[in-house]
């Protein structure tokens, strides 16, 4: 007999073992998938027993689990037990003095980054950064981004989603349509971003354009963009979101910064609600309360066909290639970024 329809929402988990309560409710309105933070690391075994525990619980052996992953200053697995990836500028640097070495070892890096995350059944990673930072924004992007230069960020973005691909990992590329003029950080406060859409498009979603067809998901902005929407961020913008469809050409799954940013006000549920009305796929709710999860799972609907097949095809084109020899790619990637 099949189980309750997947809700979509994916959502955080309170500790390092599901609670009671997680699994209770996770059976009753079983959420999309679940993303992981440091509350939830302790060890490899442990981890991969979550991950594990949480698939049961909902009852889909498929169903994503996500961490954000993506270097520097924003990693959930860290030594000892894992790898800490070097920050995204790291490669724009390198980038400026061998494009060619700069893009091998951003897919180095990031079939590495997949390698630790699939040991764990982990399935989806919250990278590459695809941001442009701009003079006097707010430093929450920072050195997350390779480089102000879109065809830096394009080229060195594209390898990162393929190394990741290439070791069966989704990619989600952070944060369309373009987080870098941010004034504020969106963990704190709502950014209000007044450029023209002219220089938006020709400029910070330009990443997002050129990367749009390499089967990854994307992460929408808590930004709003007043050349489309002067009252609703893109994230519960319809008009923003039809330009990420329309006019940026990307087909792959949208899903929602964390709901319980600053950046949005009000009931969680309410939030989810209108962030699946304007058309994303599925929202996170990163917070691990329990009380808020069930909020935001009780007022999403089940995973729409469309997004569903969505999900399956980004999950198709995330294929672990068979020969890989770690020690190899760690010992070439020091070597390039030396």
């Amino acid at each position: 007999m099949l189980g309750p329809a997947p809700r979509a929402a994916i959502v955080g988990l309170s500790g390092p073992e599901l609670s009671a309560g997680e699994v209770r409710l996770f059976r009753r309105l079983p959420p999309f998938g679940a993303i992981l933070f440091a509350r939830n690391l302790l060890a490899p075994a442990q981890v991969a027993a979550l991950v594990a525990a949480f698939r049961a619980a909902v009852g889909r052996a498929e169903a994503p689990v996500l961490i954000d992953q993506e270097g520097g200053r924003v990693v959930r697995l860290r030594p000892p037990h894992w790898r800490h990836p070097p920050p995204a500028a790291r490669f724009g640097a390198l980038y400026a003095r061998d494009p060619l070495a700069a893009r091998r070892a951003s897919f180095l890096n990031a079939r590495l980054i997949a390698e630790d995350l699939r040991a764990l059944g982990v399935t989806v990673c919250c990278a590459p950064v695809l941001d442009l930072p701009a003079e006097g924004a707010d430093p929450v992007i920072g050195d997350r981004a390779f480089a102000a230069d879109p065809r830096i960020v394009s080229s060195l973005g594209r390898a990162m989603i393929r190394g990741l691909k290439a070791g069966g990992v989704i990619p989600v590329m952070k944060h369309i349509p373009g987080h870098g003029r941010a004034r504020v950080d969106s963990h704190l406060a709502l950014p209000v971003v007044d450029a023209t859409a002219e220089e938006i498009l020709a400029h910070d979603a330009r990443p997002f354009a050129a990367l749009a067809r390499e089967g990854g998901w994307a992460m929408t902005a808590h930004i709003l963009y007043t050349a489309w929407d002067d009252r609703l961020p893109a994230t519960l913008s319809s008009r923003v979101l039809r330009v990420i469809r329309r006019r940026l050409g990307f087909r792959g799954p949208l899903v929602s910064d964390d709901l319980a940013m600053k950046a949005l006000r009000g009931e969680p549920g309410e939030i989810a609600r209108a962030a699946i009305s304007a058309g994303c796929d599925a929202v996170l709710e990163c917070s691990g309360d329990l009380a808020r999860t069930e909020a935001v799972l009780a007022a999403t609907p089940p995973v729409s066909r469309a997004s569903a097949a969505r999900f399956a095809a980004s999950a198709r084109r995330a294929m672990p290639s068979p020969r890989f020899s770690r020690a190899r790619a760690e010992a070439v990637l020091a070597a390039l970024i030396a």
